[in-house]
């Protein structure tokens, strides 16, 4: 049976899809001794050899899924030429694992790591629109109409309109002021930008939830493995495709169809996380550390 080269290696654990074409395009990889550098090419996994810097890639790896509560400061990379710490610093030694996604230096919060090539790409890819939820801390009071703008869709960059959110005033449980705002796309600091295009200012983000997966009580800097129950539902969620809009385009529905209320509620309790998770194990470099309320960034 065939299959496209960048899945291929996803599959076993070598990275992402995305890396895994980079890996392609800068030479890297051979097939039968052969460097290929067609981002098109299959493998015949009976048959062909592969391998990356030299290095021959084996059979399919068994998967395993991790969620980090990644501190602020720490890179969402395995490897930083710049020698900052990096995810893989968190993680144990010998894990072959990549981030599903990004989150920011400056931001904090849940992280799934995993090996599984398919789940990742339709996990990170906007057609499935799954959701990223995030608590946001405010410099000030956030006003009725910048909540609802934030709800429909705002401009955020340069030809850019993000879809449908859901945006609601919270009570963190601490001295500050705070939303949680609900997103079904992934683009570079857009919920920052978000808050930046309807004149609010984030002083702290985090984020609790991808998905049906909740980050729960877990603190900075630790991970665990996530459950059997955790993994089917994040499997049925990301096999939900069509729920966003397009690369580029608002999820705005027609005028006639606009709901004549915004989105904008009032909420306090923290969701905690669902199915029994296997262990929580604190990071190589953060057993020290400790843990501070969620969003208090």
């Amino acid at each position: 049976m065939s299959t496209r080269l960048n899945k291929f290696l996803a599959d076993r654990g070598v990275a992402s899809r995305r890396a895994s074409d980079r890996l392609i395009e800068e030479g890297r990889v051979r097939i039968n001794g052969r460097v290929v550098t067609d981002l098109g090419t299959k493998v015949e996994e009976q048959r062909d050899r592969v391998s990356v810097d030299g290095k021959p890639i084996g059979g399919r790896e068994r998967h395993v899924y991790f969620v980090l509560n990644k501190p602020v400061g720490v890179i969402t990379t395995l490897n930083d030429p710049e020698g900052r710490r990096t995810v893989r610093d968190m993680l144990p030694r010998g894990a072959r694992v990549y981030p599903v996604g990004r989150l920011d230096a400056d931001t904090s919060g849940l992280l799934l790591l995993t090996n599984d090539g398919d789940l990742a790409h339709k996990l990170m890819h906007p057609r499935y629109g799954v959701a990223k939820v995030y608590r946001v801390r405010l410099a000030r009071e956030p006003r009725p109409d910048q909540m609802r703008r934030l709800s429909t869709g705002v401009r955020f960059d340069k030809g850019l309109v993000s879809g449908r959110a859901r945006a609601r005033r919270i009570d963190p449980g601490f001295d500050a002021i705070m939303i949680e705002l609900v997103v079904h796309e992934g683009r570079f600091r857009q919920v920052r930008k978000m808050c930046e295009a309807v004149g609010l200012e984030v002083t702290g983000l985090h984020r609790v939830g991808y998905g049906p997966i909740r980050l729960g009580p877990l603190a900075r800097g630790m991970f665990r493995e996530l459950s059997d129950e955790e993994v089917t539902k994040l499997r049925a969620e990301s096999a939900r495709a069509g729920r966003s809009a397009p690369d580029g385009e608002a999820a705005r529905p027609k005028s006639s169809e606009r709901p004549r209320r915004p989105v904008v509620e009032a909420a306090s309790a923290d969701p905690r996380a669902r199915g029994a998770p296997r262990g929580v194990r604190r990071g190589r470099e953060s057993r020290k550390s400790t843990s501070r309320p969620a969003g208090d960034r």
